[in-house]
Formats: structure tokens, C-alpha cells, sequence
């Protein structure tokens, strides 16, 4: 039985180190063991101000078709406010869909990107080409939680960005065919949003763990920089991933415990130091910090650094690698999902996470027996003593007892066949309806 095709729609896509295309990279390598043959529509690398890694090209199988589009330069578009990949882009991932669609025979459309308003091409190619599509919803994309903050906390163009995702997400989602989630809360909020999404096949699937990514890291880690001296007598603490507003509750839940420590036992404390990098996604040089102004309030500014770039995502890996202990924060919300949850458990290292309680990196953590895990509502004398037996784990180099099989659902393979089963429902259901 031959494979079904599987036209996928990543404007972010490998060599550009973004987040929101890690799904599909890591899922690349298995889709045809599952039955399915897959092709990608990425917007060319030249376009985008993210950072690039060449290594990420490595995980890509070489029988793969990947389609580059150009998008609009950002130096014309920036002129009139609007850099977003996703708009930028639009009419060329559309020509280049319909190109495909037209002369190939793919059973699917799937969108996995954050860069929502290209999924408003899922509806016109259905009427067009007559093939279901599937939105992965790795992010909220309308969301409300900007409008009760101060407008000094909301993001960069949040006027026009809240207004234009109020207005595409129900055209592009009122004909979608499946829904993927990384948050069992972002399916909620569309179902209490378009009643009809109910009926459709959803699923609520983690991003994966991907073991072959520390094969490609430990290949070519002479060649990986680590931005602080491993051997210069501290103890070095590391987080890899994003700041902002809503990490502030975890953070100061952390400084208060460290504060706490260098309280109380001066001389062991006093070793650490924490390391927060690739913190904004601002292009290099222009992040602004919102880890620093905290630390230095709580008078902690000699043992914590924030380094605000971006850094390459082997490089990530080689910092994980390198740590004496890892860090992982999440926000406050309770639909957090924390995509760089697996690299830190592959790592191998002692680990301290602080999350929501009824988060999903909360629970995984927890269930895997990966590391400490403190919840953002514990009281503080809990936290400083799960904090405190985190410090000992790193004074002595304590690996964690991680539960492999718990995490085996986890794993890139396993998240690969989740998807796979969304897409065999979809199709099925729309063969029945013609």
C-alpha cells in the first residue's frame, strides 16, 4: 500500500533555530515508517533576522522535498510597521501551494507554525484542491491575556497583532478538519470559542525528545562556544530559553530561595552561579533584559548573568551539556508547555524546574522522575528546601533516577505515531463526507 502525502506549512523551518518548527524537525525521520511521505513549504533563510544553525540540518532525511519561498523584505514592509514572517511570506507560500497541490496528489494540509495568519489558506485550499488541513496550536493564537496588563508589559505592535488574530483565527479555524495541541487549555479555549470544533479529531501532543540531537551536539563540540568558564572555581547554574512578564512569579520564587541561601549558608551558596541566555527574541544586540532588573533588586547581581541573544540551538544543547545544574522556568499560566523540557531531562544533569502546578512540564517532570519540581503557589519554606536539596545534588554531581519508560511516550518517535493517528482520522472522515 503506497504512503499518503503530506504537504506541511513551516514558515520557520531548519537552518533558522525557532522554536515552533522543532515538531516538524523532529518528527521528519519517522513520518514514513508511520505511512506517510512528507514535503515542506519554509520561507527561505535569507529572509529571516533569526539565528541560523546549519547543524539543525543534519536531523532532515535527504529524501525530504523542501520548498523555500521568498517573503517580502523586512526593509520595505518594516516601513509600514508589519515584520512579521507570517505576512510577509503569505502570497508566496500560497503560490507555491497551490503549485504543489495542483500537480501532486497529497491527502493533507498540515500547518505546524506560531506564525498564524498563514493557516487562513487552510479554508482556500480546501475549496480549491478539495484535501483537509490540520492546525498544530503550539501557542494560543487570539489570546486575551494582554488586555487586562499595562501597556507598558503588552509586546511590540500588540494594537495591530490582537486585532488581526481576533479577526483570522475563526476564518482559518472554521473549516479546519483536526486540531494538534501542545495544551490541553489552547483546545479548551477554542472549543468554548467555535462550539462546532468539538466534533472535529483533536489531539494534545508535547513536542518530543529527540536523543539523535546529543549524538550531532557531542560531534561537534569542539565547535560549540559556551559563553561562561566552566572551570573558574563556581558552580554554574544554566537556563537556555526566553524571559518576560509572565516568568516573573517563577523567578522570584527562585532568587528569593537563593537570596534565602546565601543568608543562611554564606560559604556554600556563595560558590553558584546562574546563567539565563538566549532570554529575548530580539535580533542580536537590541534584547532588552527582564531577568537582570529583578535580580538586582533582590541584590543578587554578582552571581547572575543574562546574556539576551539567542545563541545557536547546538550550542543550547552544549550549554546543557556543560552545566554543573539546570535551571527551567515557565510562566504563570497554567498552559505552559516548556518545548526545551526534554533537552534539559536528556542532558542528564541535576535539574530544578518551577512551573504552574497544572502545567504539562509540571507533570512530566514529576512523572519521569527527572529532577525537582517546585510549583509556583508552594509556600516558601517548601520551595527553599526543594531548592536547597537541588544545591546539594549539584555540589555532588548527582545525576537524577530518571524513569526511562515513563518517558518513553515522550520521545520524538512515539509523538510522531500521535500525529500520524490524528492525520489517518482526518482523512478518513473526509473521504466519508465526499
Amino acid at each position: 500500500m503506497a504512503n499518503k502525502k503530506l504537504l506541511i506549512i513551516s514558515p520557520y523551518f531548519s537552518p533558522v533555530n525557532a522554536a515552533d518548527m522543532q515538531r516538524i524537525r523532529m518528527s521528519l525521520p519517522y513520518f514514513k515508517i508511520f505511512g506517510w511521505e512528507a514535503e515542506v513549504i519554509m520561507v527561505h533563510e535569507n529572509y529571516v533576522d533569526m539565528v541560523k544553525d546549519t547543524l539543525l540540518l543534519e536531523a532532515i532525511p535527504n529524501d525530504v522535498p523542501i520548498h523555500k519561498v521568498k517573503a517580502l523584505p523586512k526593509k520595505w514592509t518594516s516601513k509600514f510597521g508589519l515584520g512579521s514572517i507570517a505576512l510577509r511570506s503569505l502570497w508566496y507560500i500560497r503560490k507555491k501551494g497551490n503549485q504543489l497541490l495542483k500537480h501532486k496528489n497529497f491527502d493533507l494540509i498540515y500547518f505546524s507554525t506560531t506564525q498564524f495568519p498563514v493557516c487562513i489558506l487552510g479554508p482556500y485550499w480546501k475549496r480549491r484542491f478539495n484535501i483537509p488541513y490540520i492546525v498544530d496550536i503550539q501557542d494560543p493564537w487570539h489570546s486575551e491575556y494582554y488586555q487586562s496588563k499595562p501597556k507598558k508589559e503588552r509586546p511590540k505592535k500588540y494594537w495591530f497583532s490582537y486585532r488581526l488574530n481576533k479577526y483570522l483565527e475563526p476564518k482559518a479555524l472554521k473549516d479546519v478538519d483536526g486540531l494538534i495541541s501542545v495544551s490541553k487549555a489552547y483546545i479548551d479555549t477554542l472549543h468554548e470559542r467555535y462550539p462546532m470544533l468539538k466534533e472535529k479529531p483533536k489531539s494534545i501532543i508535547t513536542f518530543g525528545a529527540f536523543e539523535s540531537d546529543f549524538d550531532i551536539a557531542k560531534s561537534k563540540e569542539g565547535d560549540l562556544p559556551v559563553i561562561y568558564n566552566k572551570d573558574d572555581g563556581f558552580k554554574h547554574l544554566v537556563y537556555v530559553g526566553r524571559g518576560g512578564n509572565d516568568m516573573s512569579l517563577s523567578l522570584n520564587l527562585l532568587f528569593k530561595a537563593f537570596a534565602q541561601g546565601l543568608k543562611n549558608e554564606p560559604i556554600l551558596f556563595s560558590q553558584f552561579r546562574m546563567h539565563f541566555i538566549g532570554t529575548s527574541y530580539a535580533p542580536e544586540g537590541k534584547g532588552i533584559k527582564t531577568i537582570m532588573p529583578l535580580a538586582a533588586q533582590m541584590g543578587l547581581a554578582d552571581y547572575i548573568q543574562e546574556h539576551t541573544d539567542r545563541i545557536r540551538f547546538y550550542e543550547s544543547i552544549k550549554h546543557l551539556q556543560n552545566a554543573h545544574g539546570l535551571i527551567i522556568i515557565g510562566s504563570e499560566e497554567a498552559s505552559y508547555t516548556a518545548s526545551k523540557l526534554y533537552p534539559y531531562i536528556l542532558a542528564k544533569k541535576p535539574l530544578l524546574g518551577i512551573f504552574h502546578q497544572e502545567s504539562s512540564a509540571y507533570k512530566i517532570l514529576s512523572d519521569c522522575q527527572a529532577g525537582q519540581v517546585v510549583g509556583i503557589t508552594q509556600g516558601s519554606e517548601a520551595i527553599y528546601q526543594t531548592f536547597r536539596s537541588y544545591i546539594e545534588d549539584v555540589t555532588v554531581s548527582k545525576q537524577p533516577f530518571t524513569n526511562w519508560e515513563a518517558f518513553k511516550p515522550f520521545t520524538a518517535s512515539y509523538l510522531t505515531e500521535k500525529q500520524t493517528a490524528v492525520f489517518e482520522q482526518v482523512i478518513n472522515l473526509h473521504q466519508q463526507k465526499r
